[in-house]
């Protein structure tokens, strides 16, 4: 697996696919710049080494079409901002005038390319299109693992175009190890907690990680799937009937495979889905009808802590209650704290998936777990145990 410590970037001009898909307010300004600062330290291995930095992203959906409110213009001072030095920005992404921007382009300079986007050919992985990119670098560098399980021109493509003069960006090496450590190389006892609404967004990667994992926690909407196929009263909580007959499976394989499943033994039911809903703690097995189970209850808070502060390798990815109301996030607070201290004491801890991410983001939790992905789709593709393509593209 080749690195940006495999290469010295003296004079030369590194082509970074970077994930600058960052949130804009209504003045165009920046409102997240996580994903910006992620990509700081490959920017700056490029610029100390005495080369050149060319950055390519996408930002929105523009399907093929130039739209000035999703041009990666607005973004420029932020990433100036974030990286300290001052960002060029050209009008297009590939053709005479990116050629010529990238041509007068000095070592210590950067130079951030107009949105990949505007031009169809990218989402369609349009091999004219990635060599027109590939004409922009001398050496390729990949550092978006948000968009790595896409065959895009600029993330898989245009690597071809780069037969020995490839390598993963440190964010997206990062993120590789850390997949790495829950799937394969991690301490034992190793635990997955999977939370979120449906078990049908989650089957593949449960079943692909049955082989990997000692404990497997099941919590939020997902419960109650599992609850009423073996026979539980979940009242009016959101229920997939239709799956009832996989939880069983995924129960009897896990059995199979000595994987211990905890599922919550009691649940905050309450008589609405609002913040300001009456609410009653009930066992998971009998939640009254006209009620709906939306965090996990103290009992079952009790036991999830027990296991999580004896697991050595920890994957996070779904909350266990509707974190976004006040009234149900004690649940996943109480996850994230429990998982900060086995961190501390000495646990690897991997968050990754949209909705963890934001409740680890939203509670502080951010740097009291070993490490928070930074791909949603990606991440998911990977525990599903699928080769992303932009990962492929620089391995082969």
């Amino acid at each position: 697996m080749k690195t940006l410590n495999d290469f010295n970037f003296e004079n030369k001009k590194a082509l970074i696919r970077v994930d600058f898909n960052v949130p804009l307010d209504e003045d165009f300004k920046v409102t997240d710049a996580n994903r910006i600062e992620a990509a700081k330290p490959t920017i700056i291995k490029v610029l100390e080494d005495g080369g050149s930095a060319v950055l390519m992203s996408h930002l929105g959906r523009p399907k093929g079409q130039k739209n000035p409110d999703l041009s990666l213009e607005h973004i420029c001072s932020k990433v100036s901002e974030v990286i300290g030095v001052t960002v060029k920005f050209v009008s297009d992404c590939v053709g005479d005038v990116a050629e010529k921007a990238v041509a007068e382009l000095q070592p210590g300079e950067i130079l951030l390319l107009e949105n990949l986007r505007f031009h169809a050919e990218e989402e369609k992985g349009d091999e004219g299109f990635a060599e027109k990119l590939s004409k922009l670098g001398d050496i390729y560098v990949n550092d978006a693992f948000g968009t790595a399980h896409r065959a895009h021109a600029s993330t898989t493509i245009v690597a071809k175009f780069f037969t020995d003069k490839k390598c993963f960006g440190f964010l997206l090496a990062k993120e590789i190890e850390a997949i790495e450590k829950v799937m394969r190389t991690g301490e034992k006892p190793v635990l997955a907690i999977l939370g979120g609404a449906k078990v049908s967004s989650k089957i593949t990667i449960i079943e692909n990680i049955l082989d990997k994992v000692d404990h497997l926690i099941i919590g939020g909407g997902m419960t109650y799937t599992f609850v009423k196929a073996q026979g539980g009263q979940v009242g009016d909580s959101i229920c997939e009937d239709d799956k009832m007959d996989l939880a069983m499976e995924i129960l009897k394989q896990a059995k199979e495979k000595n994987v211990e499943v905890h599922i919550p033994v009691d649940v905050l039911a309450a008589d609405d889905f609002s913040n300001d809903a009456k609410t009653q703690v009930v066992d998971v097995t009998k939640i009254p009808d006209g009620w709906q189970g939306l965090d996990a209850g103290p009992k079952t808070l009790e036991i999830f802590k027990e296991v999580i502060l004896k697991s050595k390798t920890i994957l996070w990815n779904g909350p266990i209650g509707v974190f976004e109301m006040e009234s149900f996030a004690k649940g996943t607070i109480a996850l994230g704290n429990y998982i900060d201290e086995a961190t501390q004491g000495g646990a690897f801890s991997l968050v990754g998936g949209g909705d963890s991410v934001a409740a680890v983001k939203q509670f502080g939790f951010e740097d009291k777990v070993s490490y928070v992905s930074t791909g949603g789709g990606a991440m998911l593709e990977s525990l599903e145990g699928k080769t992303l393509p932009g990962i492929a593209a620089i391995i082969g």
